[in-house]
């Protein structure tokens, strides 16, 4: 129990929200030679033989009950989607007319929640991340669900320990611990998104943690932080679900990015559960890519594939090399 709420009413309020609508144009030049076409990154197999959409629902299984999972899609996508979401219902598919960003596809999701349980807690994820160790990941997410529990007006999140100065993630600057927790939850005091490699060294020295934009909080509290920092998108975006003219008010929002434009002015707003051991990696870049199938030494089919085999560890070397250009991992 928590709260004194048993265990079964409060897992029935428990939802997740698969974000995967991005259009992933900064890998395509990876996934074009995986796939053979221009799909995003989310539906191709990068690692092991299952997209990483296929691998994010796995992540979830122990989560959270299957009928309490929205995926946001975007519509074009559908062909490579389709298959994976097979087995899941109609209403649990919300595809975007177009990408307008992490802001209104949360937006989105949340409307459609706020008629399905007005007490909805939930955790939004991307699924077009890596992580080492699912078993870690979902140890954070209960802790990161706990802690919005215990604070309703709060957004928690996860934030990755860094092991080097990173400089094309978001950092999450934190302040003193609530409590002693064996996980404990921490506050905010800043965002830094992409800062220049002295800050990001700085950072590093003083234990800041990356941003992996996993969230968690109630559905109202997501709405509420939306409303503070675009309510013209949230009414939007309300006003289509409503009326079913989701067309024609995604081609007038404009895109909107949650981690700058909703969390970093409202940090005052938010905690933190530190991740220290799912071993996290935002895929932004083929030299991401690269970086982890060299260091977890892991070798994928289509990298062992006899007919392009040479050509795409030449074209990974080559983005290895030019990451550790770039930032100070050692």
């Amino acid at each position: 129990m928590a709260g004194g709420i048993p265990f079964a009413q409060e897992r029935r309020h428990r939802w997740a929200v698969v974000l995967a609508g991005g259009d992933g144009t900064r890998l395509q030049s990876l996934t074009r030679k995986i796939s053979g076409d221009s799909r995003p990154k989310q539906f191709c197999p990068i690692f092991g033989g299952e997209s990483l959409l296929a691998q994010t629902r796995k992540r979830l299984e122990s989560l959270v009950d299957a009928d309490r999972e929205l995926f946001v899609v975007t519509r074009a996508h559908e062909p490579y989607y389709r298959e994976v979401l097979q087995d899941v219902d109609d209403s649990c598919v919300l595809p975007q007319p177009l990408n307008r960003g992490t802001g209104a596809a949360m937006a989105l999701s949340l409307a459609h929640l706020a008629r399905r349980d007005e007490d909805a807690l939930v955790v939004f994820v991307p699924c077009d991340h890596y992580y080492a160790d699912d078993g870690a990941f979902g140890r954070s997410v209960r802790s990161a669900l706990s802690g919005a529990e215990q604070y309703p007006d709060s957004i928690v999140l996860l934030g990755a320990e860094a092991d080097y100065a990173e400089v094309e993630y978001g950092w999450i600057e934190h302040g003193l611990a609530l409590s002693d927790a064996p996980v404990p939850l921490l506050l905010v005091q800043r965002f830094w998104e992409k800062p220049s490699l002295p800050e990001a060294r700085e950072l590093l020295r003083r234990g800041c943690l990356w941003n992996t934009f996993v969230t968690a909080g109630y559905a109202r509290t997501f709405l509420d932080l939306l409303c503070s920092a675009v309510p013209d998108l949230v009414s939007s975006i309300e006003t289509a679900v409503a009326e079913d003219e989701l067309d024609a008010v995604y081609r007038l929002i404009p895109a909107v990015d949650f981690s700058c434009q909703v969390l970093a002015a409202q940090p005052y707003r938010l905690l933190a559960v530190r991740d220290a051991g799912s071993g996290w990696a935002d895929l932004g870049s083929p030299a991401r890519v690269a970086d982890i199938l060299t260091r977890k030494n892991i070798q994928p089919a289509w990298l062992q594939d006899a007919g392009s085999a040479g050509e795409l560890e030449g074209f990974l070397r080559k983005e290895a090399f030019h990451l550790r250009g770039w930032t100070s991992r050692p």
